[in-house]
């Protein structure tokens, strides 16, 4: 958790609680739902369009699941085959006794396989938000010479004097709510920021919960993510990965994010080679698709549109990888 300043001038409005048509129409559109076993465990995700089209993989942040992307996913399905995957330990997928970014990376790439993306002529390319895009920065440096390309969704890769990080979080079961109003009252983004656009932050709050016996009697609501998920988690190198990207890639960032403010894309920028675009998206905060959805589509559309007609400028590392960890 951090602490988040409105930028001067930029006061959070009226919450919006009644869905809009768009977002009705969108998440009226329902996908499949498949599972694909990784290591033992089953890995949950969700896939929309059609098969033959290209593919794009959907990856969410930390504490979250697959159907962040349920507003987003059917806009995009036009032009692609899409999939939106539920990282082990979270969403409907299942959990580990100890957790690693290498199992996460490797379960992208399996979504991949499972959902038919390599078996076409063009190779997919992955969308990774906050934590998702951790995983895809390294799924970009060990596995991208298989990828079209990956876009990085506010997830900072910081300067040695800013330290960052996945949190480390002393374990606490969750908590059992009777109801699941109860439960969605409780619901809280992390980092902490304001949303005007309520009718999200409900329809991805009740999708976070799911029904369990109550040790008290009778049945209860909680979490679905691992609660110990966090513990002796190392992330490993991301400066180094990032540079290492074997595909061509993107990062996005909201305007007033708290965790990849400008200066942080420009650091990005420039371990990139300044070859490869940051594109701020105008009033986001962090949870950039939550906050101007239509402008995150339009964002992704139109980059992925220009990948599609050009040729890409940046050099690709070529040649094996040291491991992520050291030796």
């Amino acid at each position: 958790m951090s602490d988040f300043e409105l930028a001067p001038g930029d006061e959070e409005g009226p919450s919006i609680t009644v869905p809009p048509g768009w977002f009705t129409r969108a998440i009226a559109v329902e996908p499949e739902s498949r599972f694909v076993d990784v290591n033992g465990v089953k890995v949950h995700y969700l896939r929309w369009g059609d098969r033959t089209k290209p593919g794009l993989l959907l990856v969410h942040g930390n504490g979250a699941h697959a159907r962040w992307w349920s507003f987003v996913a059917p806009f995009l399905a036009r032009e692609y085959s899409v999939a939106a995957i539920d990282i082990t330990g979270m969403g409907d997928s299942g959990w580990h006794e100890k957790y690693s970014i290498e199992t996460f990376a490797e379960e992208q790439m399996a979504v991949c396989e499972d959902a038919g993306f390599f078996d076409g002529e063009e190779p997919p390319i992955i969308v990774g938000h906050s934590f998702g895009g951790f995983i895809t920065i390294l799924t970009g440096s060990l596995y991208g010479e298989r990828l079209a390309g990956t876009v990085i969704v506010d997830s900072p890769v910081n300067p040695p004097d800013r330290p960052g990080g996945p949190p480390n979080r002393q374990f606490r079961p969750h908590r059992i709510y009777p109801t699941l109003e109860a439960a969605m009252e409780r619901f809280r983004l992390a980092p902490p920021q304001p949303c005007e656009n309520r009718y999200i932050v409900d329809y991805i709050a009740r999708h976070s919960l799911k029904q369990v016996a109550n040790p008290e009697g009778g049945m209860g609501w909680t979490w679905k993510f691992d609660p110990a998920i966090w513990q002796r988690f190392n992330i490993g190198d991301m400066g180094a990965r990032l540079a290492q990207t074997r595909c061509r890639i993107a990062i996005m960032r909201g305007e007033f994010s708290v965790l990849l403010p400008a200066e942080i894309g420009e650091y990005m920028f420039n371990l990139l080679g300044r070859a490869a675009p940051v594109i701020e998206i105008p009033q986001a905060r962090h949870h950039v698709m939550l906050d101007q959805p239509l402008a995150f589509v339009a964002a992704l559309r139109a980059l992925l549109a220009d990948w599609d007609h050009s040729a890409p400028s940046r050099k690709i590392v070529s040649g094996p990888l040291p491991s992520p960890f050291g030796s």
